[in-house]
């Protein structure tokens, strides 16, 4: 098969190699010069994969056979696109492949079918104050249409929404914002897969983020199973199936971020992909579910076996599992860690640099500043605690000073995760 991956970074990786080892000709678009996944790939098209009309030209170029995406939102949209256009399998029609992607969309849809959210205004750049009276500070400032946490701002007033409008829509192609109510709580994040129209749930995992600075969101680590499982288990199921339902979902993974306050369960967004902090390689690992392989298998013919995802019972799974999305301080990167020695971690099951010597590290503006990635597996949450304590005192990216750049857990926790 002549297969379309849209976009080749970090977390395409795994997918681009995959669908390699089953003898496809790979196709990868990504609007970068040198992505990590052109390498793996057979052709590298530059090309940015929000663009569905160049897409849609080099994909005609390329006479391809099927095109996917993991682990990123926007492109979901466009693959749907392309393949209905061309008849290609793919698991979302355009217009849910839309209100997946667009908050706004998205947001109506909440609100139709009652679906527990934030309440929000949309907003443009000369916005005037009764359009958000009634909306309680602080509030999270996010354009409709974008991802990796670019553009997000916590807002405590309307001058701080004036100060940050500008930036939030330089990252989307609407001329309105999400302004929603900040609701302090927990993050999870629900992954899964549709059958039929039905939602299973593979995983509940506590989404950490950082909330200690304006720029919110950005994930540091996945640790499942989540603390909130078993007490809140039935609104997860029943929230997550109400989404199917209201959106009209039928088939394909499903990944909805929840948020867990002491006003209960709130749907934070939803999307339907693979999730971009390495569930595809964390929920085998998880529950022995190929969630990728079951990917490729709906790209290439339209349907997958879903044997294994239907004997899997989540709340039998006895796994703890941690990954840890790590970033570095600002500096130049002259020495680290081999990848080997982390490797031989007790409990490390992988590990992935982003960065490598030479590199400048430029800071923290959006997820698009991870250096990199370690899973690690434990008997038990203590267990797990212990071995990523260990792994930050062993894994090292050093500047020209000497200075370890890598940011700890500890690190994180005193500067970043609390408000």
């Amino acid at each position: 098969m002549r297969l379309m991956i849209l976009g080749a970074g970090n977390c395409q990786l795994n997918l681009i190699k995959r669908a390699k080892i089953r003898g496809h000709y790979v196709i990868v678009a990504d609007y970068l010069d040198n992505p990590p996944g052109a390498k793996f790939a057979d052709v590298h098209i530059k090309v940015s994969t929000f663009d569905t009309g160049l897409v849609m030209q080099a994909a005609v170029e390329y006479e391809i056979e099927g095109i996917v995406t993991l682990g990123t939102d926007q492109p979901v949209l466009t693959a749907a696109i392309v393949a209905k256009k061309l008849g290609l399998h793919f698991y979302a029609g355009s217009y849910l492949a839309l209100a997946v992607t667009n908050k706004r969309i998205m947001k109506e849809l909440f609100a139709k079918n009652k679906i527990p959210m934030n309440d929000y205004r949309l907003i443009g750049k000369g916005f005037a104050k009764e359009e958000i009276k009634g909306l309680k500070f602080p509030a999270v400032l996010k354009p409709v249409d974008s991802q990796g946490q670019r553009g997000i701002f916590k807002v405590r007033n309307i001058e701080e929404v004036s100060r940050h409008i500008e930036e939030t829509l330089s990252y989307s192609r609407e001329d309105k914002v999400l302004l929603e109510e900040f609701y302090r709580s927990d993050e999870i994040t629900v992954n899964g897969w549709a059958a039929n129209g039905r939602a299973k749930i593979i995983s509940v995992v506590d989404r950490l983020t950082m909330k200690k600075t304006n720029r919110i969101g950005i994930c540091i680590g996945h640790n499942f199973p989540s603390l909130h499982l078993r007490g809140y288990f039935e609104d997860i199921e029943r929230i997550t199936q109400d989404i199917v339902d209201a959106f009209g979902i039928t088939d394909g993974p499903i990944y909805f971020q929840y948020l867990i306050g002491n006003k209960g369960v709130r749907v934070n967004e939803i999307a339907m992909r693979i999730g971009g902090a390495y569930e595809d390689l964390t929920i085998p690992i998880i529950s022995g579910i190929d969630i990728a392989g079951m990917l490729l298998d709906y790209i290439e013919t339209g349907s997958c076996d879903n044997k294994t995802l239907e004997e899997y019972s989540l709340l039998e799974n006895t796994k703890y599992v941690s990954t840890q999305m790590f970033f570095l301080k600002p500096g130049k990167i002259t020495r680290m860690t081999p990848l080997e020695e982390v490797m031989q971690l007790d409990g490390v099951k992988d590990v992935y640099y982003a960065v490598k010597e030479g590199d400048i590290a430029a800071g923290i503006k959006n997820a698009t500043a991870r250096a990199g990635y370690v899973i690690i597996e434990g008997e038990n949450f203590d267990e797990l605690k212990a071995k990523i304590d260990r792994l930050y005192e062993n894994m090292k990216v050093f500047d020209e000073s000497g200075k370890n750049l890598v940011i700890s857990f500890n690190e994180y926790k005193d500067k970043y995760l609390f408000v």
